[in-house]
């Protein structure tokens, strides 16, 4: 039988949750919900059930391992993998996998970003055994499609095929891009159509096999840096080796090549929570729509706005209809919730 082991993505800035999220301190180490924990542990916590602590990693930037350290203090040390540099989740996945073969080469994997939200943490448990059985006797992938409420141009979609018989899982018949409006909508009333969650479940020796066949270059690399894995040597090799991946995702790189990729659609209150936008919808609001994050908020004549002040000991917003207001340390954003894909640009100026 195939032991699980839990890979936790967590090497992303969040630039589009400014203030909240900065390089210093990105979303996924942030309580954004304001529950007293960040988003990277209430994904460990998510996964703990299902996983053993040993078998819990993390990719990170090198940047970022003391506070992985601090805020997941029951990982492994050699389980904080560190990349140098971001090369995509192509390069990401590979060192991860290169890893794990190498000590566990019977290993059944979940790749999960760290900073997603999830509310009904029971389904999607479920759904994730169900991946995890699917592929310990299965020479395949599956990634898992959220079946979308809305026409929302923010995700990539998952077409579903023909399904797996006596199973809830689908052949992937195509990926698409992210729609515009007009598309989104289409996809929605056709009813086939998933959003990608960019969780993927597979076994080491398939994810290994698939990238050697559809990215050999990557695969080169990843042999030669195996080589120092577990030994003193190993920052100084991938600090040497890993920026010379080519840069590119996994969907480039695998998902949209292999013949063995597989959908398993699911309804569990997912998100990625990518925008300011996105966690107003996920979290409880008022009559008035609003969303708040923070004690002694008082709200007056405001209507659909999301307010995240959890450091200020009293806030007043009043007459705003479709606002961001969200204040972290010494930085302060107000901005219109329809605008907020400018929030990038500007904290970049």
């Amino acid at each position: 039988m195939m032991e699980t082991h839990v890979v936790i993505m967590a090497g992303g800035i969040g630039s589009r949750f400014w203030p909240m999220s900065t390089p210093q301190l990105p979303k996924q180490f942030v309580d954004i919900l304001g529950v007293g924990k960040t988003l990277i542990q209430l994904t460990v916590e998510r996964f703990a059930p299902l996983c053993p602590k040993e078998n819990f990693w993390v990719v990170t930037g090198q940047r970022y391992v003391d506070l992985v350290k601090e805020q997941v203090p029951q990982l492994f040390d050699d389980h904080i993998i560190a990349e140098p540099q971001g090369r995509g989740t192509a390069p990401c996945i590979a060192y991860a996998c290169w890893k794990i073969a190498q000590k566990y080469p019977d290993a059944n994997i979940v790749f999960t970003p760290a900073d997603a939200l999830v509310i009904d943490v029971e389904e999607f448990r479920r759904v994730i055994r169900a991946a995890l059985d699917f592929t310990e006797s299965q020479h395949s992938i599956v990634t898992i499609g959220i079946r979308p409420d809305r026409p929302e141009t923010g995700y990539g979609y998952i077409a579903e095929g023909v399904k797996v018989e006596g199973t809830e899982i689908c052949k992937v018949d195509s990926f698409r891009e992210k729609p515009s409006l007009e598309v989104a909508k289409e996809y929605l009333s056709q009813g086939i159509y998933l959003w990608n969650a960019g969780i993927f479940v597979w076994n080491v020796d398939t994810i290994t096999s698939a990238l050697r066949k559809h990215t050999p270059a990557l695969a080169a690399t990843m042999d030669e840096m195996s080589e120092s894995f577990y030994t003193d040597k190993e920052a100084e090799v991938v600090a040497e080796l890993f920026p010379t991946c080519e840069k590119i995702s996994i969907d480039y790189a695998v998902m949209e090549k292999a013949d063995c990729i597989y959908t398993l659609p699911a309804s569990f209150g997912w998100s990625d929570l990518g925008t300011w936008g996105s966690l107003r919808n996920l979290m409880q609001q008022d009559e008035d729509g609003n969303a708040v994050v923070g004690e002694n908020v008082r709200l007056a004549g405001s209507k659909g706005c999301v307010v995240h002040t959890p450091g200020l000991s009293k806030v007043v917003v009043e007459g705003l209809e479709g606002y961001i207001v969200a204040q972290h340390g010494d930085r302060l954003l107000v901005c219109r919730l329809e605008d907020e894909q400018n929030i990038t640009r500007y904290v970049s100026e």
